[in-house]
């Protein structure tokens, strides 16, 4: 029986165990995809309405705001898992063993993250933009989603694209706390068991995963810039 034969035999093995882990992926960062837009979204942008010489300048609202943001990111992100454990186990029930909880700290760094990429990203808005609004006595809400996101909605793509890679690797960390993931069949296989074939697919699925959403995303990034 020659290799390739062999390995088709065990991929069709452990067919049902890298299912049920893209499955476990999936939840994960479903969940930190839809905190990233529903809560990073508007943080990154009272950051930098808030910010100073912007519209709706608040040093106060700023300084805290941004420290926190900073203080997420900077946090070791295997740290952050543990020590939301409790938080995690008062809200869910349960801390471990389940993807659902393990999105949790994944939901964190997703808001802190993509905050981060949207204020960059409405910085890089001409100014005129700004002054033009103000000219015509828009509310902040009319400036926000009339003028702000129109003029950044390329960047503000290319950003959540550039999270969502993030993200795929931040869920490689979840099975320490019985998140599973393909990041963490690829590990047990891969690390624990010496099923080095198997590791290697699942990180072949994993590139092409990441691939995809970043030629997706850039794609439908230039065909939002009309500039």
């Amino acid at each position: 029986m020659s290799n390739l034969q062999m390995y088709w035999q065990r991929l069709v093995e452990f067919a049902p165990d890298i299912v049920e882990s893209l499955g476990q992926t999936g939840i994960m960062m479903g969940f930190a995809m839809v905190a990233a837009i529903v809560l990073g979204l508007p943080l990154g942008t009272i950051l930098f309405l808030t910010n100073e010489g912007n519209p709706r300048e608040n040093k106060v609202v700023y300084q805290t705001l941004s420290t926190l943001v900073n203080i997420i990111r900077s946090f070791p992100f295997l740290l952050l898992v543990v020590s939301m454990q409790p938080i995690i186990r008062a809200v869910y029930g349960r801390a471990t063993g389940d993807p659902v909880a393990a999105s949790f700290p994944m939901m964190v760094i997703a808001i802190a993250l993509y905050a981060r990429f949207v204020e960059q990203s409405l910085m890089d808005v001409d100014r005129g933009v700004l002054e033009t609004a103000d000219a015509m006595g828009a509310t902040t809400w009319q400036l926000v989603t009339k003028f702000l996101y129109v003029e950044a909605k390329s960047s503000l793509i290319i950003g959540y694209t550039t999270a969502f890679v993030s993200f795929i690797s931040y869920s490689t960390i979840m099975g320490v706390v019985g998140g599973g993931g393909i990041g963490d069949f690829a590990i047990r296989y891969g690390y624990q068991r010496y099923e080095t074939d198997m590791m290697y697919t699942a990180i072949i699925i994993i590139i092409v995963i990441v691939q995809i959403c970043q030629w997706f995303g850039l794609k439908l990034a230039r065909k939002m810039d009309h500039r």
